[in-house]
């Protein structure tokens, strides 16, 4: 397998800033019920997994209820990027009990969507480790939450294909019919953009020759059946790096990074999200 990716999170400004997101949705004006706690109360409280889970997060977690209580204390029982057992304990937390109740359900919802998300690039790694072929994500990503779900896929051992519009070019069908040939299309992206990794998505084995002719950086093999795809790969033959993309499942990935290809896109690595089973419990001082 090739070597692991680098998981920095995003600057505390863009964290912070979709916790600010999240606590307008949830708290609004005021949280009404915590005010039914004793003004000034401290509370003890410990974070368990409830199943095996791949943890990412922990930024997003540490600054809601740093956001609600500066001193709060956590006590760290593991890390982004870890594989953690049911009945794990994750952390423990000490402050104010009113800010520890306020930020509880943000905090998880963060912690438990970014851990599924880890959770389920980690089974998508363990299916290639037979492979040299690296597990890539896409675009298809939860409103507002695309460079925290971005870096759980790097935490879950996956790497980012692209973090938007704006830092690659991939020209599709769209693009080459507007532009009336792959060789165009790709000529008017070098000229507009010559900095830019540049990508293109075929559909056949006579775009695949198009592509290679153009000299791009990376070509994609949009929905290749099998065979058609290892014939991809002799063709190629190491000249440009192939991406497949398209019906990509746990039951068909490591067959698809069998064939020699050097990247698999997987959509459902961000779109299909199934959150950890979490609990936070709490106790008075």
């Amino acid at each position: 397998m090739s070597s692991a990716p680098s998981f920095d999170p995003p600057s505390a400004a863009k964290i912070s800033a979709d916790i600010e997101r999240a606590f307008a949705e949830d708290l609004g004006p005021g949280d009404a019920t915590a005010e039914l706690l004793p003004a000034g109360a401290q509370a003890q409280a410990e974070l368990t997994c409830r199943e095996s889970a791949v943890i990412a997060g922990i930024p997003w977690f540490e600054a809601c209820f740093r956001r609600m209580d500066p001193s709060v204390q956590i006590d760290w029982h593991t890390a982004d990027g870890q594989r953690v057992a049911p009945g794990a304990v994750i952390c423990r937390l000490s402050g104010k009990a009113r800010a520890l109740v306020s930020a509880e359900r943000t905090a998880l919802n963060f912690l438990q969507l970014l851990s599924g998300t880890a959770t389920q690039a980690a089974a998508y790694v363990a299916a290639l480790a037979s492979t040299t072929t690296r597990l890539l994500d896409t675009r298809k990503t939860l409103p507002g939450m695309r460079l925290a779900q971005k870096y759980a896929v790097r935490c879950g051992g996956g790497y980012n294909q692209r973090m938007g519009l704006y830092d690659a070019i991939l020209v599709k069908e769209n693009h080459i019919i507007a532009a009336g040939s792959i060789a165009a299309a790709v000529d008017a992206a070098r000229q507009l953009h010559p900095t830019l990794m540049l990508e293109v998505e075929v559909e056949n084995l006579d775009e695949l020759a198009q592509a290679i002719d153009a000299r791009v950086d990376r070509i994609m093999l949009d929905n290749f059946p099998l065979p058609l795809m290892a014939e991809a790969v002799q063709f190629t033959a190491g000249r440009v790096p192939l991406e497949v993309s398209g019906n990509v499942g746990l039951e068909t990935i490591a067959a698809f990074a069998h064939t020699g290809v050097d990247f698999i896109s997987v959509g459902a690595l961000t779109k299909h999200v199934r959150a950890i089973d979490l609990s936070l419990r709490l106790r008075l001082d």
